[in-house]
């Protein structure tokens, strides 16, 4: 249901969406619908959005929004993503709350995990 003034759907810029699409399921065991070649909307992931193609990249360093991800064990969640492909941006760090790490997926955009466990 969606919600007035909420945030309601994201939108990520994704270099390959076949490997977005099979990394995001793997690790995270998000769903896709596929609406023609360039975008795939996705479910599972606590709010929906979609991937859609683009030579563009999503990076803190270039400003962009960082999407950050919970997870109930941070260890397992780090070697499922390289596991799939993905990579450690920035290694596990304590924050007020927490732990969590930087990642970027198989097409180089930059995400967060973070646990309060």
């Amino acid at each position: 249901m969606s919600q007035h003034h909420k945030i309601n759907y994201i939108e990520i810029p994704v270099k390959a969406l076949a490997s977005s699409k099979a990394f995001f399921k793997k690790v995270f065991g998000w769903s896709f619908v596929d609406y023609g070649d360039d975008y795939a909307a996705f479910s599972g992931a606590g709010i929906d959005g979609g991937f859609y193609s683009s030579d563009k990249q999503v990076s803190t360093k270039k400003g962009s929004v960082l999407v950050v991800l919970y997870s109930d064990d941070l260890v397992q969640t780090q070697k499922s993503i390289v596991a799939a492909g993905g990579s450690i941006l920035v290694p596990t760090f304590d924050f007020p709350g927490g732990k969590r790490f930087h990642f970027c997926d198989v097409n180089d955009n930059e995400y967060a995990v973070w646990s309060d466990k």
